[in-house]
């Protein structure tokens, strides 16, 4: 595994330049040392004096192979990065007056995200006078929550931002991808909801 990134960002041994540093570790006194014995401490393990905390007063130095230092430094670095899954929002518009085939159209589509993992944000947008519907979109988008029971929890309830009333949902544990091999009864069915999405999106 290389650690060639990380070279060059800790000082180590000779080029330590504080006249004392405090050593942590498990195998040596945690203490201030003067710079010569530290030094002397870290040859006799057959190690390095690696500067961990180097804004600390005094510094604060390990005494470890410096290579492995780096290692462990890179694995740390590698699962904090595992854990960090990156949660992708996905955004459904409506209007306050969506008919039904536009509203199956887009739930359709939200289905799909949240099985892909990703967060849906539902807003509608109110323009010019139909903020007086304000009512009737805060109904849409608790049907559309109901609708996604199976799928989705819901993270916030409606609310009104401006022009846009908004409902944010996160995918479920256990939602899983539908499995590729589909019946072959469904396959007119899925042709016509095909047709159908095209014909929504054209609208």
């Amino acid at each position: 595994m290389k650690n060639d990134k990380l070279k060059g960002q800790h000082r180590i041994n000779e080029q330590i330049r504080a006249k004392e540093v405090r050593i942590v570790g498990d195998e040596v006194e945690s203490k201030v040392y003067p710079i010569a014995q530290a030094l002397r401490l870290a040859e006799e393990q057959g190690a390095d004096l690696v500067e961990i905390s180097p804004n600390a007063q005094p510094p604060v130095c390990r005494i470890i192979d410096y290579s492995k230092f780096l290692y462990q430094l890179k694995k740390r670095q590698k699962e904090q990065k595992a854990k960090q899954v990156k949660v992708n929002v996905k955004e459904i518009r409506f209007g306050p007056q969506t008919d039904d085939h536009d509203y199956n159209f887009k739930l359709k589509h939200a289905k799909g995200f949240l099985e892909d993992g990703d967060k849906v944000r539902a807003y509608v947008f109110f323009k010019g006078r139909s903020i007086l519907f304000k009512e009737q979109g805060e109904v849409l988008l608790l049907r559309f929550a109901n609708d996604l029971e199976e799928y989705a929890k819901v993270d916030q309830m409606p609310v009104l931002e401006g022009k846009r009333m908004t409902i944010q949902l996160s995918p479920k544990k256990g939602v899983a991808k539908k499995p590729a091999n589909k019946p072959a009864v469904s396959a007119k069915a899925e042709a016509a909801a095909d047709v159908d999405a095209e014909a929504g999106a054209e609208e």
